[in-house]
């Protein structure tokens, strides 16, 4: 019994050893089977490495802003009695919007005009009555004092009635009015904005190193996307006198003259500012740099002509980015052909083909396509 037992061990161990020792044999035979296939060739579009010139600009972004820009409204409450205006007009300095009701006020002044005048009857019998030597002194320095405060009432009315008229405190254009005829306002209540918009200025903020680029006068360039396809052209006129500790960056302002009225306040602007003279760069599309977080790199084009091309991965250092391009500036040579897409596929060594029929945007100022 014993002696069968063993027999059986041994033929099952011979039989699950000669079935692993099969299975591991076959696994060895295909991985050398796939180790020494030759890779696929991988089909990339290409380009040449080349040198360009570059303004050196400043990019930011910014927002218009009126040169006098206020909600109008009146000093004191009361009933809006007229609306001197239509929305949206131009006016000027001076010119009257609005009146509120001044019924009361008014008797009231004619009250004060008549206090007023018996104090100066009043004032001018004692003069008279001084000369004489029949009053004191001081009699007639009481007469003078009701009179003087009773002209002072009589303006202070006055001035109270003038409140209650809205006029354009400079020239502008109105928006739309935010009250009615009839309606009761209290005091500070927004009526009508006005915005002074010729010209306008443009605010925008820039990192404090651009702060010695940056003159009074430098020109400016602006798009918006209300105007899809124009260009603004204004100046830098303001340049902030201090860096924000939080931001390391300063606030600057061009102005516009906006002689259409096309840049209206709050309006969002792309702001480019060119300084210096221009400056030599070598540069590939964006797509053909691999950008990783140990080091950017891009894929070299090894061999002549299109027949037994392989790939070099470099590493290269990249600067300044515009558009669809970005600068080279150090890792690269001019004249350099780089892989522009399918890098995802590529190793060291790898064999490509190149196939240019769909090739990447490299547009160093694309513009998107509206409408």
């Amino acid at each position: 019994m014993t002696k069968r037992m063993i027999v059986m061990l041994i033929v099952v161990a011979v039989v699950f050893g000669g079935v692993f020792g099969w299975i591991w044999f076959s696994g060895m035979m295909m991985n050398q089977y796939f180790d020494s296939m030759p890779a696929p060739t991988a089909t990339v579009t290409a380009t040449e490495a080349r040198q360009d010139t570059w303004p050196r600009e400043i990019r930011a972004v910014g927002s218009f802003k009126a040169t006098n820009g206020v909600n109008l409204t009146t000093e004191l409450g009361g009933i809006v009695r007229s609306l001197e205006f239509d929305n949206g007009a131009f006016v000027e300095a001076g010119d009257v919007l609005a009146r509120l009701d001044v019924d009361a006020d008014q008797a009231q002044l004619a009250a004060l005009r008549a206090a007023r005048d018996l104090a100066e009857s009043e004032r001018d019998r004692l003069r008279r009555l001084r000369a004489q030597n029949s009053v004191s002194e001081s009699d007639l320095d009481e007469a003078e004092s009701r009179y003087r405060q009773a002209v002072a009432e009589v303006e202070a009315q006055q001035a109270r009635i003038e409140q209650k008229v809205l006029r354009a405190p400079f020239n502008g254009y109105l928006g739309i009015r935010r009250v009615d005829l009839g309606e009761y306002i209290a005091p500070g209540t927004p009526i009508v904005p006005l915005r002074a918009l010729q010209p306008i200025f443009l605010d925008f903020s820039l990192p404090e190193r651009h702060l010695s680029h940056i003159e009074i006068g430098a020109d400016v360039t602006v798009t918006t996307d209300a105007w899809p396809g124009r260009t603004f052209n204004g100046r830098v006129t303001s340049v902030e006198g201090s860096i924000d500790e939080r931001t390391r960056s300063f606030l600057a302002q061009a102005t516009f003259e906006n002689a259409d009225m096309s840049l209206r306040p709050g309006m969002f602007a792309n702001v480019t500012i060119r300084w210096g003279e221009p400056r030599e760069v070598l540069m590939v599309p964006q797509t053909a740099v691999s950008f990783n977080p140990y080091g950017n790199s891009v894929y070299v084009i090894q061999g002549q002509g299109d027949a037994d091309l392989t790939v070099e991965r470099r590493i290269v250092q990249t600067g300044e980015r515009r558009g669809d391009l970005v600068e080279i500036t150090e890792g690269l040579e001019a004249g350099a052909r780089v892989a522009t897409s399918g890098l995802l596929k590529l190793r060291n060594g790898s064999k490509v083909t190149i196939n240019n029929e769909i090739r990447p945007e490299a547009d160093p100022d694309p513009q998107p396509a509206n409408g």
